[in-house]
């Protein structure tokens, strides 16, 4: 990028460009074609305000329940298969504040189910602290598993994120199928979720490949000008693979258009549990 960047120093025709809009744009496709990086972005945006930390609101339990089950979709559908759609991962203080009640209207309904799918193919935000929450309930709660590492450049800090001994309520376990739907528009947190119960051998994933987003960005202002270069600041290291889902994305095992993927889903599940009696059969 250094290099690149002395490089472009000799460049003066963008000199010449007098909308600041334009420049930008200019400038924003310059970078993605020298560093290959979509989530890098160059804008322009006088009077930008950045957004404060989240903070969960001074409401009762049951109001902030309400909001979240807005971002949540379950279902129990034909061959008592398990349908939960999540738009954003919730972190852990919010978990804290609002678990018991999310266990009585959306778990509990669909923790008896033999099968389940998780629908990650409109998630686009969430929390760090939601991840090792999610793997949990899929997992045993011994031994321990090291789920993921998180490397912050701002902090210079590794986070190691580890499953949980101890949950709200029971884990849906490990014996049971287990589906994730994903598209071109899974980004962030839940592709982080999606990639570490793929790798675990947990999860099917069924979809599209994601989106390559990143866990954290930063949008750092360009000098005493309205411009902004907003940039990945984190990055996600897998420790089973040692890789990264980010800018790649986090490829299906089951590759199918993000409109198909429920009923393929629902296909595959049958399928196997077919599968025992027409090996029964056969024998």
């Amino acid at each position: 990028m250094e290099e690149a960047i002395d490089s472009a120093r000799s460049n003066t025709e963008i000199l010449s460009i007098s909308d600041p809009d334009t420049l930008a744009s200019v400038l924003n496709d310059g970078v993605k074609k020298t560093i290959s990086d979509s989530r890098v972005q160059v804008t322009y945006e006088p009077g930008f305000v950045p957004a404060a930390p989240p903070v969960i609101p001074d409401i009762p339990p049951e109001q902030l329940a309400a909001v979240i089950k807005g971002t949540v979709k379950v279902e129990v559908l034909d061959g008592n298969i398990g349908y939960l759609k999540i738009q954003h991962i919730i972190g852990e203080d919010m978990a804290q504040k609002v678990g018991p009640l999310l266990l009585e209207y959306i778990w509990d309904k669909i923790l008896p189910t033999s099968a389940m799918i998780l629908d990650f193919r409109y998630a686009v935000s969430g929390e760090l602290s939601g991840i090792p929450y999610i793997v949990s309930y899929y997992t045993d709660p011994e031994p321990l598993i090291h789920i993921d590492s998180v490397y912050d450049r701002t902090t210079d800090v590794t986070i190691e994120l580890w499953s949980m001994p101890t949950l709200l309520g029971k884990r849906y376990g490990t014996s049971k199928p287990l589906i994730i739907l994903t598209s071109k528009d899974t980004l962030g947190i839940a592709e982080d979720v999606a990639y570490c119960l793929k790798n675990l051998k947990r999860a099917t994933i069924v979809g599209e490949n994601t989106a390559g987003g990143t866990i954290k960005m930063n949008k750092i202002k360009v000098g005493d000008t309205d411009f902004y270069v907003t940039v990945p600041v984190a990055k996600s290291i897998n420790p089973i693979t040692g890789k990264s889902w980010e800018v790649n994305g986090v490829a299906p095992d089951v590759e199918v258009a993000a409109e198909d993927a429920l009923d393929a889903a629902i296909a595959i599940i049958k399928l196997r549990a077919e599968i025992p009696g027409l090996a029964q059969a056969a024998a």
